[in-house]
């Protein structure tokens, strides 16, 4: 009886389901696809960081160990381009001393000129979008060589400072031909570039609560108390981030010294800054090798003052909670 009923069961049941539809094919690897894109998109960058950055780079490192005169093929020296530059060549000290000289001064003086204008600005002056605009211009004109020329007029012996002070009575010379007062008229420029920092402070500025200030005042705090322990130490990391910028792009300054000097750096080398003196070894006496030498050593100049920077900073620079 049980047998029969098994059999019964057996032939009556239905055959077990075979999945007879067709198999998906295998789904490509997406995240392969999509980086393979990438990279076809990303090549072009690839190309231009590798023939226009990377590749001069070591071009110019390779040349700065080589006698290489741009006309001649480049002749192995090994340090001695190091040597000479810091034992044979005093105007490789004077232009340091130019340059060392211009950015000390500048540098400061033109952040400190910015942040009291950006504090000026932030009472809610009307039309402040328009005096940002007109601020800012004279950094989008400051390194071309109009504004180079138009400053060494200015400073001339007929120029507009000598007819104001003609006016008084005062006569006046040549600043840009006078040693101890050339550089003088190229960090005045630099600080007149004051545009990009000043609307950099000045967004600092708004980010700072109100709060702070009506409560300080409450307090009887007084307004250079309240800028002293509120407005610096909150925009500390903006004073640090300008001071950077600011240090590197003064030191690569190259274009006012060239058009107020004839690209001589005079008069007296007063005004022989370190790109001037780069760049008349290089495309004026062809020594491309020395020229390369002194780029790296401008190179290590500005990434050690960096780093001294940044590691100057945790103790003035104040970030939240820390400091």
């Amino acid at each position: 009886m049980v047998d029969s009923l098994s059999l019964k069961s057996a032939v009556t049941a239905e055959p077990p389901a075979h999945d007879s539809a067709p198999r998906a094919p295998r789904p490509v690897n997406r995240a392969r696809r999509e980086a393979l894109t990438a990279y076809v998109f990303l090549a072009p960058w690839f190309v231009g960081l590798f023939l226009i950055t990377i590749g001069p780079i070591v071009a110019s490192l390779y040349l700065s160990f080589t006698d290489y005169s741009l006309l001649d093929t480049a002749k192995w020296v090994g340090a001695d381009n190091y040597l000479q530059m810091f034992t044979q060549d005093p105007r490789f000290w004077a232009s340091l001393k130019v340059t060392t000289i211009y950015v000390v001064v500048s540098v400061p003086m033109q952040l400190a000129f910015a942040l009291a204008l950006a504090l000026l600005l932030d009472r809610g002056l009307r039309g402040l979008s328009f005096y940002r605009s007109i601020f800012y211009l004279p950094s989008l004109l400051g390194g071309s060589v109009a504004i180079a020329i138009l400053w060494r007029k200015i400073f001339g012996a007929d120029g507009l400072v000598n007819s104001v002070l003609g006016l008084f009575g005062i006569q006046g010379t040549s600043y840009v031909n006078n040693p101890d007062t050339a550089l003088g008229t190229l960090i005045l420029l630099h600080v007149w570039t004051f545009g990009a920092p000043m609307v950099i402070f000045l967004a600092g500025l708004r980010q700072i609560p109100r709060s702070y200030y009506e409560a300080a005042a409450v307090d009887g705090a007084s307004p250079l108390r309240q800028f002293r322990t509120i407005t610096l130490p909150l925009l500390s990391p903006i004073i640090f981030f300008n001071l950077v910028l600011e240090v590197i792009k003064s030191f690569q300054s190259f274009t006012q010294s060239f058009i107020v000097s004839n690209g001589s750096g005079g008069p007296n080398d007063s005004t022989l800054f370190y790109t001037l003196y780069l760049y008349v070894n290089g495309f004026k006496e062809y020594e491309m090798g020395y020229a390369a030498a002194l780029a790296w050593v401008l190179v290590l100049i500005i990434a050690g003052l960096t780093g001294v920077n940044f590691l100057a900073s945790k103790y003035w620079v104040f970030y939240g909670d820390s400091k």
